[in-house]
């Protein structure tokens, strides 16, 4: 099939090439925020300039961008998606979003005569690069198993979550959950070292006891030698997703006063290291803020 992405970032890189990789005609927005796209032209995929032309050419789009306002721009701004979008053509959103938003932009696609998939991702850059990400899937069952031969290019499990909106919503879930952890282990780590108890033996006890797990693996470099690269995620957006959580608590009705805490952690960390700065980094952050500053 003729597909179109958006988004050719740390992880729509992975996406792309993988897609190439099988077969696919590829047709990306060129787009100041993309990664190096040489690779992927020389493979024989083409750059357009605008959204509208994309979404013309092409079968299938697949949106990689950082959140609901992007989405949102892409899909009804000016020169967007739904400008050139064709009947019965298919947009499929890997992104992380909030679900009232998505379900905005699905009616906004079907009003168009097209479907739309919600499919956001777990895992890493280095999982999209070996096509073994994790999708969370939102919307009609018949149109995720016709869409299951494209999304296998990049994905190994497949997990269908409900109707449109599900698959954001439990992408959520599970980034408030692991962002969670991996930020109480950072502020317990700062108070470790504030303490005067050795990185190494922090670790140790952890790993033997309650406190082992994935959260504590993809820390673990940065608290024993300082290298950020286990979770290669920006501060800015994990900031970003726990607002995503509350909001998408918050129009649930559900409590969200845990959230609210590692959010303002998460916030305040950004603010005073800026966007480039890694999660693992926040331990580095919390310990030498003043108490009052990482209460």
């Amino acid at each position: 099939m003729k597909i179109g992405m958006v988004g050719i970032g740390m992880m729509g890189q992975g996406i792309a090439t993988n897609l190439v990789k099988h077969g696919h005609e590829l047709v990306l927005l060129e787009h100041p925020g993309n990664q190096p796209l040489q690779a992927l032209k020389a493979a024989g995929a083409v750059g357009v300039d605008s959204a509208k032309a994309l979404a013309a050419c092409v079968d299938v789009v697949i949106l990689v961008v950082t959140g609901s306002p992007q989405v949102e721009a892409v899909l009804t701004g000016p020169e967007g998606v739904l400008e050139g979008l064709r009947p019965g053509c298919i947009v499929i959103d890997c992104s992380t979003a909030i679900p009232s938003s998505t379900l905005r932009m699905a009616q906004a696609v079907q009003r168009a005569g097209s479907h739309f998939l919600d499919a956001p991702m777990t895992r890493t850059p280095k999982e999209a690069a070996e096509g073994r990400l994790n999708l969370l899937v939102g919307g009609d069952a018949d149109l995720l198993e016709a869409c299951r031969p494209i999304l296998r290019c990049f994905a190994e499990n497949i997990t269908h979550m409900g109707p449109v909106g599900a698959g954001h919503g439990m992408k959520l879930l599970h980034n408030y959950v692991s962002l969670g952890m991996v930020t109480l282990i950072a502020e317990a780590a700062a108070c470790a070292q504030r303490s005067g108890v050795e990185a190494a033996a922090f670790v140790d006890v952890l790993a033997k006891g309650g406190g082992g797990g994935i959260a504590l693996e993809r820390i673990k470099p940065y608290l024993l030698a300082r290298d950020p690269g286990g979770l290669r995620f920006s501060i800015a957006n994990a900031a970003k997703d726990l607002g995503y959580y509350r909001q998408m608590a918050g129009d649930a009705g559900a409590a969200a006063a845990v959230a609210g805490a590692v959010r303002d952690t998460l916030q305040s960390a950004l603010e005073r290291a800026g966007p480039e700065a890694l999660v693992p980094e926040l331990a580095g952050l919390l310990a030498e803020a003043p108490p009052s500053q990482a209460s």
